[in-house]
């Protein structure tokens, strides 16, 4: 309790300013605030700013976490190559011997500038690490060890996407994962389909690729008759094979739907639009294919039917689908756009 004079005596220091250091320096030993070369606390509220400002600069991070970051990285996708290394040479040795599948050298590409395009996005998410992205890492080193131990090329593939789903929850959380999930799905379409469901799904396709040429020929003055996959010319018998069921136009076309969807479109159901109606599309392109190869073989030369010709019809009816293609997006642009308010 102070007195009666020390209360006149404060007062009188408060007024004439003679308190001012002795309080600067009591805040600035309380919040940790020093000045180089030993100078006095501040005297005034800009001083005090000032030493604020300096030590905020000093308790900054040092890069020393971001460097252990970068390093556990670097481990990490070591790691990840070492145990990868041959199944990835495998796989794009498939792709460049394979023309089903040749359009899987485009996506991990394309899932990587997805990635880059969205950096600026993905660096506002908050890192959460997850304990739960331990188990989906084990359950993807599981299901590698079956799918080599088992000689099953497609699982251990698919591992690859499981093991790197799980690093991002484990490192960075589910929010990051949300973040990268359509690249991440984008990439199931490098993996080859197994062997047994692409014979499944290329012997309906090589059956509807006959139905329709034998609809359409007939249209055109050539009469057929149909043998599951052979349609009977008057010249020479048409075998729709495995290579001309449409299954590679439709797996790129696809792809490519895809690709082309999330580049010029916003809207996520005119993306999926596009991406379903790449199948009507690429089974339609490769029947007119079949229908011109039977109008060549009947008017003009049966051995038409190979070599320069079938392939260059290939290529053109691939091309023929990617029209066709920019026009349903045209056309779906056109008719869902918001009408003008008349007066």
């Amino acid at each position: 309790m102070l007195t009666k004079d020390q209360r006149f005596g404060l007062k009188s220091s408060l007024v004439s300013g003679q308190t001012l250091p002795s309080l600067g320096s009591k805040i600035a030993t309380k919040f940790g605030l020093a000045y180089p070369l030993g100078s006095l606390a501040p005297t005034n509220m800009a001083d005090l700013a000032q030493a604020v400002s300096f030590s905020k600069q000093a308790a900054a991070p040092k890069p020393a976490g971001r460097r252990l970051v970068l390093w556990q990285t670097g481990i990490v996708l070591g790691l990840g190559g070492w145990l990868y290394a041959s199944i990835l040479m495998r796989l794009a040795q498939q792709w460049w011997s394979d023309p089903n599948f040749s359009h899987g050298f485009f996506v991990p590409a394309f899932s990587l500038f997805v990635v880059w395009q969205d950096r600026l996005r993905l660096a506002t998410i908050r890192r959460t690490p997850s304990t739960w992205g331990l188990p989906i890492i084990l359950f993807s080193m599981s299901v590698l060890i079956l799918g080599v131990f088992g000689a099953e090329l497609f699982l251990s593939r698919v591992s690859l996407i499981m093991l790197i789903a799980g690093m991002i929850v484990f490192f960075w959380g589910w929010g990051m994962l949300r973040g990268v999930l359509f690249p991440l799905l984008f990439m199931i379409l490098m993996v080859p389909i197994p062997a047994i469901v692409f014979s499944q799904i290329t012997f309906p396709l090589q059956i509807l690729a006959s139905k329709l040429s034998a609809t359409i020929l007939p249209v055109c003055g050539v009469p057929v008759f149909r043998e599951g996959n052979v349609i009977n010319l008057p010249a020479m018998p048409l075998e729709v094979a495995q290579a001309c069921s449409g299954i590679r136009s439709l797996l790129s076309l696809t792809t490519l739907a895809i690709m082309y969807g999330y580049l010029m479109e916003k809207r996520p159901v005119i993306r999926v639009a596009l991406a379903l109606a790449s199948i009507p599309i690429a089974v339609a392109a490769n029947g007119l294919r079949i229908v011109g190869t039977g109008l060549l073989v009947q008017y003009w030369d049966p051995d038409k039917a190979e070599g320069f010709f079938h392939l260059f019809s290939g290529w053109l009816i691939f091309v023929v689908s990617l029209l066709m293609l920019f026009a349903l997006h045209q056309s779906l642009r056109f008719f869902s756009r918001p009408k003008e308010a008349t007066a």
